[in-house]
């Protein structure tokens, strides 16, 4: 179940947001926390979203606008770095608190409160209709990416603030998908190195579960990559941000509650 899960949703998101420039790492992480501990589940998503990324990247990092990526993505690499860091110290804490419902015991976690906060605000952000719009003048490229790289390391969630910054940067359609895919690469490389030395230590038991997961994650979207290239020329997102922002309200609470 968890397979065919992971792997749907992967290349639905993947095709579907291809133009976007965010959504696959949004929807992807709350999926793999409903199966792994969420810093697990966040590393496990850093994992499919570099390797997508990367694949993207082969198909279009020729219209990236480079002088908007050093802009962007170098303080968001930094940024990211630390936000993985605040990530792991959150995850060294210790339980709030716990309770049962028949029968089950369930946790209430420091991580799981942060980022199921941050989901929950996340989830509304894409349910207000001023938030598509919004957008950053140029000078503020180097905020909006620190901003997006720490909320990336922390969350998994950077792609929505990475866009907004990017769409007043003077990009055409095509630079702006591709300079937003190679910041996403640049920011992915980045915490990876944390989650491999901090997250991924305090979770090694349970690492050799998410190989499959993250090979059939990233295998779908790759396929949905592919398919938002070639046959998505344009694409009406507010239902899948209706879906997904619902979807993603129900697992923030779920985190907060400790039911998920």
């Amino acid at each position: 179940m968890e397979l065919v899960l992971i792997g749907v949703m992967a290349l639905l998101t993947s095709a579907l947001t291809f133009f976007s420039g965010f959504g696959l790492g949004t929807i992807l992480m709350p999926v793999f926390a409903l199966f792994f501990p969420v810093p697990l589940a966040i590393a496990a998503t850093a994992v499919v979203h570099f390797a997508t990324n990367l694949f993207k990247f082969g198909l279009m990092a020729k219209q990236a606008d480079w002088g908007v990526v050093a802009r962007f993505s170098v303080p968001a690499a930094v940024a990211a770095i630390a936000g993985a860091f605040v990530l792991n110290l959150f995850d060294r804490l210790p339980v709030i608190t716990r309770y049962m419902i028949g029968g089950s015991t369930f946790e209430v976690t420091v991580i799981k409160v942060v980022i199921g906060v941050l989901i929950v605000i996340f989830a509304l952000l894409e349910l207000w209709p001023r938030f598509q719009t919004l957008a950053f003048r140029p000078r503020w490229l180097p905020v909006g990416g620190a901003l997006s790289g720490f909320f990336g390391g922390l969350s998994g969630n950077q792609g929505a603030l990475r866009s907004a910054f990017l769409l007043k940067a003077g990009l055409s359609k095509e630079a702006f998908v591709a300079t937003g895919v190679v910041s996403a690469v640049i920011v992915d490389a980045a915490r990876l190195v944390v989650y491999g030395t901090a997250v991924i230590a305090m979770h090694f038991e349970e690492i050799q579960a998410t190989v499959t997961p993250i090979t059939v994650g990233s295998v779908c979207a790759f396929v949905g990559a592919f398919l938002g290239k070639r046959v998505l020329e344009k694409v009406t997102l507010h239902t899948v941000r209706l879906i997904v922002a619902v979807a993603m309200l129900a697992i923030g609470a779920g985190l907060v509650s400790g039911l998920v």
